[in-house]
């Protein structure tokens, strides 16, 4: 029976004595909100000196999605504390069991940490709810242009602080679709478009404020601007003021090489009118036509990524409106104005 005993003692003693790594949770959420973005932080502590980078598998979660990817890590004396964030998917959310272990050591270097639940609650949202959380949301930048005969197409750039802009959505509008997006844990933001009905005087919505518990808004003042659509680079008007400098300024040298052939005598001076009198033609020539393919994508933006709205079903010949790197700006036979990709562009 001693005997017995003192090989337990050992064998629990051994079980102690492999194990090299300690995990915890050390900084949960004590309330969350249904959408939210919100984040948990481990714990851990190696016995291993120099130890190797802790790998985290995560299981048994319902309720969140993790974003992983983002996690911060910092070290405070002998510990590591990794911050992961999540988005709250429903009224139900448990964080997840996890098992850490060391890169490149035994199997049995492993600890094990099993989830909880949140105290989580839903929101009664107002009709206008954009489905954003944020402790902050502002607006940076906006433009309306012409869409078609009944609808504009409003592009806009949020910016916002602790928030998952990723899951912004509207009702009541024809189209809608993300542009460009650079969601951070801390800050974050978005380039968006929607196309709503002419008549529309302002676009509202409402986004809840994490910081001050309730539902605020934001209006947009429907301006429409005369050229069509405009990159992620500049959301607002481009000056048109160069063109017509360069237009002035090659008639000067024009009226200034009529004069020396007056003064002069000689009409080698002509070159000054006739080369700025073609400029000036060239520029004033009106809008061409372009061959676009079959299949063609045309984008709302010169950008690859960019939202396609419609796609060609045969061979088409369109005004050309412009044109900017890679792209040629194009007026469809309904009156939409489009991007299509230069390789889409055929030949008569």
């Amino acid at each position: 029976m001693k005997k017995f005993l003192l090989v337990s003692l050992f064998f629990v003693f051994s079980l102690f004595a492999d194990k090299v790594i300690y995990i915890n949770y050390d900084k949960i959420p004590a309330r969350v909100i249904q959408g939210e973005l919100s984040s948990f932080t481990i714990k851990s502590l190696s016995t291993v000196r120099d130890y190797p980078q802790i790998k985290y598998k995560f299981s048994n979660y319902a309720g969140i999605k993790l974003l992983s990817q983002n996690r911060s890590t910092k070290k405070i004396g002998k510990y590591n504390y990794q911050t992961f964030p999540f988005l709250v998917t429903s009224k139900y959310p448990r964080l997840p069991d996890v098992t850490a272990s060391l890169k490149n050591t035994q199997d049995y270097d492993t600890a094990i940490l099993h989830g909880v639940k949140l105290n989580a609650i839903a929101l009664n949202p107002r009709k206008d709810f954009s489905n954003i959380l944020a402790n902050k949301l502002s607006l940076s930048d906006f433009k309306t242009t012409s869409y078609d005969n009944h609808n504009n197409i409003l592009l806009f750039r949020l910016q916002g602080e602790h928030t998952y802009l990723k899951v912004t959505h509207f009702k009541n509008v024809l189209k809608q679709g993300i542009e460009s997006l650079n969601n951070s844990y801390e800050k974050a933001k978005l380039t968006y478009y929607v196309v709503i009905p002419k008549e529309l005087e302002n676009f509202s919505f409402s986004y809840f404020n994490l910081l001050e518990n309730r539902f605020l808004s934001l209006s947009i003042p429907i301006v429409v601007d005369d050229d069509s659509v405009v990159t992620q680079s500049d959301l607002k008007p481009k000056d048109q003021s160069h063109e017509l400098l360069k237009v002035e300024i090659a008639a000067g040298i024009a009226f200034v090489g009529l004069l020396f052939i007056v003064w002069r005598k000689k009409y080698i001076y002509l070159i000054f009118i006739l080369i700025p009198l073609a400029y000036i033609a060239w520029m004033e020539i009106p809008a061409k036509e372009v061959c676009i393919k079959e299949g063609a994508k045309l984008h709302l933006l010169p950008v690859d990524n960019g939202t396609i709205f419609e796609t060609t079903t045969s061979k088409l010949m369109l005004t050309k409106e412009g044109s900017t790197k890679g792209y040629t700006k194009i007026k469809l036979t309904n009156e939409k104005i489009g991007w299509v990709n230069n390789e889409d562009i055929c030949s008569y």
